[in-house]
């Protein structure tokens, strides 16, 4: 394409939504990507079937450093615009848990969906463009491994760090600085927790075992699964507490969210006073974590001759069990990127940069992160619209 309108750097989620909005308004998009697939984080999402937005998208379920930043975005271009795109595409989907919309089939139909959108809209698609340099003087030149380009806008949507085996890197954010866009710290966020020490040789061996639980950080608390793994916690209540959690503070995990421990296991005594205390808690907890818990802290006897005085420090522990993580897994194994270009430096209308006209940033890129559930998707598909809308 010869003298674009707009050239947008990654054709994920976000970069394609901009193309497709800035297209229908018939403008020029030049659409780069370095990698040889469009939509790589979109087809490996929600194990394959794309978890692509949300029923109960709400702006204080994103984390930023300015909370209000991304209500106008995300009023421009909502999770119900999204799903009447789908629709139009005859995309049978389904309803998770709390609120969560996945495709029924694959997420190869989203990408489908996407690529047919900006193919209808004019959009020029380049696959495997690498960048190597980003300048402005009259217009903005993009140098790539396949030439050079130029345009009076420029939009930024090649994402964070996370996942760096699909090809995440941290040019966005360094193309962002070389204009002088300040940065919010990037850190892994949506990420399994690690642990040392004693709580890691509890929870090693019972790798694999799953169970709901509410698990706390800071002051945020999720119910939703918990999985231990050989390095410490993942599952979904402890992928959301990641995002709300920070170096050298605990993580506190309900083990029967909703139920009084320290009750249930007198009344256990009382009513099987000749049962064991593992199997008690068995019958509360998966046995592996039962018989784990029952060795650590109850002594080996029938419930009869276990003082309550036990009983109650084990009820306290099942409903606020203190871990100190010693880290996390992360951008290898975080699904988004926490922080990113400061939103201060931002229109909060269009994501455009306050100081360097012409310059948009989007999606991921953006300090504005979801929790997990279709949230980190809603911000590319609206920051994305928003944009497109503007360039």
């Amino acid at each position: 394409m010869e003298n674009p309108d707009v050239i947008i750097l990654g054709a994920g989620a976000a970069g394609l939504m901009c193309a497709i909005s800035a297209g229908q308004r018939g403008r020029r998009v030049l659409l780069l990507e370095h990698t040889a697939q469009a939509g790589s984080k979109i087809l490996i999402s929600g194990g394959g079937r794309c978890n692509f937005t949300n029923r109960e998208i709400r702006a204080d379920r994103f984390i930023s450093a300015n909370p209000h930043f991304c209500k106008s975005v995300l009023a421009q271009y909502t999770a119900v615009d999204f799903v009447a795109l789908v629709q139009k595409h005859d995309i049978a989907f389904h309803e998770k848990t709390l609120g969560q919309l996945f495709c029924d089939g694959s997420a190869r139909q989203v990408v489908a969906m996407l690529l047919a959108e900006a193919e209808a809209a004019g959009v020029d698609l380049r696959l495997g463009h690498s960048i190597a340099e980003v300048s402005r003087d009259t217009a903005f030149r993009v140098e790539t491994s396949h030439g050079s380009f130029s345009a009076p806008a420029l939009v930024l949507a090649t994402g964070g760090l996370s996942i760096p085996k699909m090809g995440a890197t941290g040019m966005a954010h360094g193309i962002a600085q070389h204009f002088g866009l300040p940065l919010v710290t990037p850190r892994p966020g949506l990420v399994p927790l690690t642990f040392g020490g004693d709580e890691l040789a509890l929870m090693e061996p019972l790798a694999g075992v799953a169970l709901e639980v509410q698990a706390r950080a800071g002051k945020q608390g999720f119910r939703e699964g918990m999985l231990f793994t050989h390095r410490g916690l993942s599952g979904p209540a402890i992928l959301q507490a990641s995002s709300y959690w920070q170096a050298g503070e605990p993580l506190t995990v309900n083990l029967l969210p909703g139920q009084d421990a320290r009750a249930l296991l007198l009344a256990r005594k009382a009513a099987r006073p000749k049962a064991e205390g593992k199997t008690v808690l068995g019958e509360m907890l998966p046995s592996r974590l039962a018989a784990a818990l029952a060795e650590r802290h109850l002594p080996p006897r029938i419930m009869a001759e276990v003082p309550d005085k036990a009983l109650h420090q084990l009820g306290a522990l099942l409903n606020h069990w203190k871990l100190q993580p010693d880290g996390t897994e992360g951008f290898f194994k975080a699904e988004v990127t926490l922080g990113g270009v400061d939103t201060a430096a931002l229109n909060q209308r269009d994501c455009q940069a306050r100081d360097v006209p012409g310059l948009f940033v989007i999606g991921e890129a953006v300090d504005v992160t979801g929790w997990l559930g279709g949230y980190n998707f809603q911000w590319a598909w609206s920051s994305g619209w928003a944009a497109g809308q503007a360039v």
